[in-house]
């Protein structure tokens, strides 16, 4: 795997796990932390899905190109 897309896979790792956070904390199963704007708001819950998914896609584009290319 070359460094590029080493670098691009763990980017979508990370878009993916912030995701997950925001989503939770938009839905209240998340209270960290104590004073975040984010805590119960369902914007960030919708915010947090879109976030996972562009996570998802960018891991799957940069795993389903060649390493040829």
């Amino acid at each position: 795997m070359t460094m590029r897309r080493l670098a691009l896979t763990v980017l979508g790792i990370v878009i993916f796990l912030l995701g997950v956070l925001w989503t939770l904390q938009g839905l209240g199963f998340v209270g960290w932390p104590a004073d975040s704007f984010m805590i119960g708001k369902r914007q960030w819950a919708y915010i947090g899905v879109l976030a996972m998914a562009a996570g998802l896609i960018l891991v799957w584009i940069v795993r389903r190109r060649r390493s040829g290319r």
